[in-house]
């Protein structure tokens, strides 16, 4: 009598996120693929950039060539598949070219994490490449999701306020971005971010932790907006539920490295047991903050 059993195969969402690598494991490519696992989403990548680079410092950093950017977009994508995807790090002018090109070609559904400097404050996208990305991504872009510098940079204007945060949204917004988010962390008072869907702003709202370890926190944001995509849920859905997430990741950060450590992208399933208290006792499915629909600026 056969003893064999038959696996069951059940096919994963999957996504695919077009970043640098960060050594440190806390960022990037290496913080992506972390996150989708966490979602129960199947991860792809292709790598713009290698860095060098800790808690502390990017030491270096080697951009790959445009080409190869684009061959690592393309056999993923040819033999797998995505149902959603996420750029990060991008580098330089000729990498984003080359990224456009072919999200058009396979009709990505993508987020945008307009990454420019690391938490180190070292520089991770040249400054001639900054009109690339706005002219020639952003307008393919479902979600972006810029931190006020970045926010800053996108609409050459002061982003502080609620206020500056709202205007500075519609104009990101009227560049071709579908959905902004711009995150409030940097700001002194409450960590407030602002949704803009193209008709209403919305907050969403968390407690300010006090903590230095925020590494790739950013990138770690908008690979849960891009896993939830890619699960199916509403871009509304995906946002909220990711600020859930990322909140719940800065507060169980695991305290490594003796800079800007990482973030915990497993915090759900850690094992210490009153995780399941902080959270409530149904872990899934996850609970979704508030969003609270602000009055629409003329």
């Amino acid at each position: 009598m056969s003893t064999e059993t038959t696996s069951t195969q059940i096919t994963p969402p999957r996504a695919l996120t077009i970043a640098g690598s960060d050594s440190g494991g806390g960022a990037g490519i290496q913080a992506d693929l972390k996150t989708f696992a966490a979602f129960g989403v199947y991860g792809l990548s292709a790598i713009t950039a290698i860095t060098a680079q800790n808690t502390q410092e990017v030491r270096s950093a080697y951009e790959l060539p445009a080409t190869s950017v684009a061959e690592q977009i393309d056999v993923v994508l040819e033999d797998i598949g995505a149902q959603a995807a996420k750029t990060g790090m991008l580098a330089n002018a000729q990498i984003i070219e080359a990224v456009v090109e072919r999200i058009r070609h396979w009709q990505l559904r993508v987020v945008v994490d307009p990454v420019m400097r690391a938490k180190s404050g070292d520089a991770l996208l040249q400054s001639k490449a900054v009109d690339a990305l706005r002219k020639q991504l952003l307008p393919l872009a479902e979600v972006i999701t810029p931190n006020l510098p970045e926010a800053e940079v996108l609409t050459g204007r002061i982003v502080k306020t609620s206020y500056e945060m709202r205007e500075a949204a519609r104009a990101i917004h009227d560049l071709g971005v579908q959905h902004v988010v711009v995150k409030g962390g940097h700001r002194e008072e409450e960590p407030v971010d602002i949704y803009f869907d193209g008709s209403h702003f919305h907050e969403l709202r968390a407690e300010r932790l006090e903590t230095r370890h925020t590494h790739g926190t950013g990138c770690t944001f908008s690979a849960a907006i891009t896993a939830l995509l890619a699960r199916g849920y509403t871009v509304p859905e995906a946002i909220a539920e990711a600020k859930t997430y990322i909140t719940g990741a800065i507060r169980y950060a695991p305290g490594i490295g003796h800079g800007h450590g990482p973030v915990e992208h497993f915090w759900r399933w850690h094992p210490v047991t009153t995780l399941a208290d902080a959270v409530g006792a149904d872990v899934y499915p996850w609970p979704r903050p508030p969003i609270t629909t602000l009055d629409q600026q003329s």
